[in-house]
């Protein structure tokens, strides 16, 4: 028991250490996300009501991306990512929609095949670190199928990382991308939907909150303007080609970015998921190390006491003998 807590305790230390650098790498990340958040926005925002939907026809086919770990010992991380995306694959199907399931990740891989759901796609090696060529890779599988028609939507099923100590699994549409010419925000901003968000944070506690990811792009504000009065915006952007074909080129690296900061985001919710599973572990094993000590200790007194005792009695049968 003592050499198993002393593997909980090194895998502990060794998560919290990658939590750092995960952190390091959504950070380093945000700046290419944002600008590329606020073009498409602004595109979109341009763009005439009916070009905001890529897609031609009614929804038939879905492609669902599932990010999950390669490895175990993280807690709920995994059977979290893994509930969330059996709701939405039921929900599809009972809408009537196909799905189109990838998965990256062994344990998404090897969950739905025991399961006997068909994947299109299955990657792994990608969840500890990684790479945007990896998000790439990743992409280019469903952008094809969405080029070609084959699917009508795209959305991904990861775990978002908001702090160490809380992170929620999300489901997202990645594709067609959608627009809101309204909004008084910038850059992404999660509005109500069908989907679903489940906190898994340190706490422990399972809270379903509706999310859809939307990019959406905000009118300059007025100097001088009162926060109570709508902003006005300030000259106009000039697009060449038109906002049509410059979102057809920008669709596929939009997917691509958007992909590789769910898979960055994912990491570090497995990281942090295996340090507070390790952390209780490591305590788990110390308690038992107490209690099965004390235990042991009780049962070599209780040895020890017989055996003196059945030494007196010996010593007394002996001397009582001598007497007679």
């Amino acid at each position: 028991m003592q050499a198993t807590q002393k593997i909980t305790r090194a895998m502990e230390l060794i998560a919290a250490s990658q939590i750092a650098r995960a952190q390091a790498r959504i950070a380093a990340n945000h700046p290419y996300r944002a600008g590329l958040q606020r073009a498409v926005a602004e595109v979109l925002a341009e763009s005439s009501p009916d070009g905001d939907d890529a897609t031609a026809g009614a929804l038939q086919t879905a492609a669902v991306i599932v990010i999950a770990g390669d490895r175990g010992l993280s807690g709920a991380y995994n059977s979290s990512v893994l509930r969330a995306t059996e709701r939405l694959l039921d929900e599809q199907r009972a809408a009537g929609i196909e799905s189109m399931l990838v998965t990256v990740g062994r344990k998404a891989r090897s969950y739905f095949r025991f399961r006997g759901r068909p994947l299109a796609r299955f990657f792994e090696g990608m969840a500890d670190r990684p790479s945007f060529s990896d998000a790439r890779t990743v992409a280019a599988v469903v952008w094809d199928a969405f080029a070609a028609g084959e699917v009508q939507q795209v959305s991904v099923v990861s775990t978002r990382f908001f702090s160490a100590g809380r992170q929620a699994v999300e489901v997202r549409q990645l594709l067609p991308l959608r627009g809101s010419s309204d909004a008084t925000g910038s850059g992404m901003r999660d509005r109500p939907a069908h989907l679903e968000r489940t906190d898994v944070g340190a706490g422990g506690g399972e809270a379903a909150r509706p999310t859809q990811t939307e990019l959406v792009a905000a009118p300059p504000a007025t100097p001088g303007a009162t926060g109570g009065a709508p902003a006005a915006r300030l000259g106009y952007t000039e697009f060449e080609p038109d906002s049509a074909q410059l979102l057809a080129t920008l669709a596929p690296q939009v997917l691509e970015s958007e992909l590789f900061s769910a898979m960055l985001e994912a990491s570090a919710s497995e990281h942090a998921a295996r340090q507070r599973a390790m952390a209780a572990a490591t305590e788990n094993a110390d308690e038992l190390i107490r209690t099965l000590s004390r235990i042991m200790n009780r049962a070599r007194q209780d040895a020890i006491t017989t055996e003196i005792m059945e030494i007196v009695g010996g010593a007394e049968a002996l001397r009582a003998a001598r007497r007679t």
